[in-house]
């Protein structure tokens, strides 16, 4: 071959470009020895597993009000995790504020105006609009889902601190104060003993009940999980306990649903009913350790939670079953339990494809016992007053107490206690002082966002589970939304699409581009119905969970019983 000829498949370098230098580090992002320190620091003697990655970033953000890459890259040293595992968690949730090199930091305080559908109604978009003049740049100001505090809406949160029926003034004012949760009056451990607290529990463990005595008197009862689903709690105790152990169990405190805020009532006023039911429903199952998932926008919920464990632990009352507390971090979807499970675990919050259920393969692998906290809210009084006590509650062929969260135009909203099966008119008339002042009722969401809407027409039905479902909606967790003659229902519909638009984990594609083309569809002055029908189909059939699967609903209810807001 003559000489200078190229030999086939020799790589060629480029004439006077020299030869290519070896890096002098290697790729990727370098650990900062500094920001190392400074994790290590943060993190103390806790440990480096991966399930707690979650909670090590929440440590992070709190001190420093942000991610910084640096501290990203540290914390995938310190914890020996892929850095692309740490950044994709940490940046699939809202309450996560990452910065990367260049990037300027946001600013120390940030301010979160709910924009859900009641805040919407009672006035949240000029606060958002006139709010950034008000604070200056040193605020940070945001739209938010759903906060859990609709009966006084609007609703701000102003660094962890709750600004309720807020107004310019009002927020403006708590921008320059204390930004620490109120933590408000409790039930505490001394004052529900007091009572006859955890009686109940310390017979269980005595051996004085057995599980099947338990599992009898709730099934008679009628208790169903009141976080949406209304599957039979006795039921669900019998399916777990049948499979072989070790066995785990969850709390699903992630209430996001938008209208909802009856657990956030009871941890915030009684929480010892609720951890002592958790610890018999333990006991009952056999779980041998305990994961309460609270959403981030309960901060004064979580600071309960951590003040009374300790003191059960002092006590000697988690034994059997120690409750660990686990922080949200601002997503929706982990109120579906599968999600909430990869949560849990230190990921991000994709929902699980069934089967297996979680009741076989849940938890890190094992078989799982999962409980909204209002329906373990109920196991102590339930067993101790008779399954015939519940039972006898009920009206319109429903059977027990159900906790309706109640918002929107009537005078007095709230957590109202009722019976199942009570109607809507009932529920205003009785519980809660009629209508608001110049307002008509025309409209109400009998399940929050994902329920669906319903005309006053047929505000006869009763609120439970089933009854609703020939309507195309349901009652979910029991999130009651009324609305008036001064509401513009398509509007409405839009701001829940926007809500799952935001919210869709962006797993499927029905869910992650069918909320976002129906949002855009929505936005337009006329619907083109016969698309936004297809749509809606194509959302419920293929979906890989409820989120998407009931998306459509609101919409689909304008269609349905409204025609008159199309013309």
């Amino acid at each position: 071959m003559p000489e200078g000829t190229p030999r086939p498949f020799e790589r060629q370098i480029h004439p006077g470009s020299g030869r290519r230098k070896a890096p002098k580090t290697p790729k990727g992002r370098q650990l900062d020895s500094e920001a190392l320190a400074e994790v290590q620091a943060l993190l103390g003697d806790r440990p480096r597993r991966s399930d707690l990655l979650i909670e090590h970033l929440h440590l992070i953000q709190d001190h420093y009000g942000h991610l910084a890459a640096r501290h990203l890259r540290a914390l995938s040293d310190e914890m020996k995790l892929p850095m692309a595992a740490v950044y994709e968690v940490a940046s699939f949730y809202a309450h996560f504020d990452i910065v990367l090199e260049g990037e300027a930091a946001p600013p120390p305080l940030t301010i979160r105006v709910c924009d859900s559908l009641t805040c919407e109604m009672m006035g949240a978009q000029d606060l958002l609009k006139a709010l950034p003049k008000e604070v200056g740049a040193k605020v940070r100001v945001l739209p938010a889902p759903c906060m859990g505090r609709c009966a006084s809406a609007p609703v701000a949160e102003v660094g962890h601190r709750h600004v309720d029926n807020a107004t310019l003034e009002s927020l403006t004012a708590a921008a320059g104060g204390d930004h620490h949760a109120v933590i408000p009056a409790y039930k505490d451990l001394d004052a529900y003993e007091g009572e006859g607290g955890y009686k109940l529990l310390r017979a269980c463990l005595a051996g004085e009940r057995t599980p099947e005595q338990l599992i009898e008197v709730l099934s008679h009862a009628g208790l169903r999980g009141l976080g949406g689903a209304g599957f039979p709690t006795g039921k669900k105790w019998e399916i777990v306990r049948g499979y072989p152990g070790p066995r785990l169990m969850s709390i699903n405190g992630d209430e996001g649903e938008p209208g909802t805020f009856k657990d956030r009532h009871y941890l915030e006023s009684d929480p010892h009913r609720f951890l002592e039911g958790t610890l018999i429903a333990a006991w009952a199952v056999g779980c041998e350790h305990c994961y309460i998932y609270i959403r981030d926008e309960y901060p004064a919920a979580r600071e309960i939670l951590l003040k009374e464990i300790a003191r059960l632990e002092a006590a000697g009352l988690t034994k059997h079953c120690p409750l660990e507390l686990r922080r949200g971090a601002g997503a929706y979807i982990c109120g579906e339990e599968s999600a909430m499970l990869e949560s849990i675990e230190g990921k991000r919050g994709l929902p699980r494809h069934r089967p297996p259920y979680i009741a076989e393969v849940g938890l890190f692998g094992r078989p799982t016992l999962n409980q909204n906290v209002e329906t373990v809210f109920w196991v102590r009084d339930i067993v101790e007053q008779g399954a015939e006590w519940f039972a006898s509650h009920g009206r319109n062929g429903g059977k027990g107490l159900r906790s309706y969260s109640v918002s929107g135009r009537v005078k007095s909203p709230g957590v109202k206690l009722a019976p199942a099966g009570i109607s809507v008119q009932e529920l205003i008339d009785e519980f809660c002082d009629g209508m608001t002042e110049g307002h008509s009722f025309r409209a109400y969401l009998p399940g929050g966002a994902s329920g669906g809407i319903l005309p006053a027409a047929m505000g006869d039905l009763p609120l439970e589970f089933g009854t609703l479902d020939k309507f195309g909606c349901f009652v979910g967790s029991h999130a009651v939304v009324i609305l008036s003659d001064k509401d513009d229902l398509k509007a409405a519909a839009l701001n829940l699409m926007r809500f799952f638009e935001d919210e869709s984990c962006g797993q499927c594609t029905p869910c992650r581009n069918g909320t976002e083309k129906a949002v855009k569809l929505m936005a337009e002055k006329s619907w083109d119905v016969p698309l936004l029908e297809e749509l809606s189909q194509v959302m419920r059939d293929a979906s890989i969970c409820g989120l998407g699967q009931a998306a459509p609903n609101p919409l689909l209810s304008i269609l349905k019983y409204f025609p008159e807001e199309l013309k």
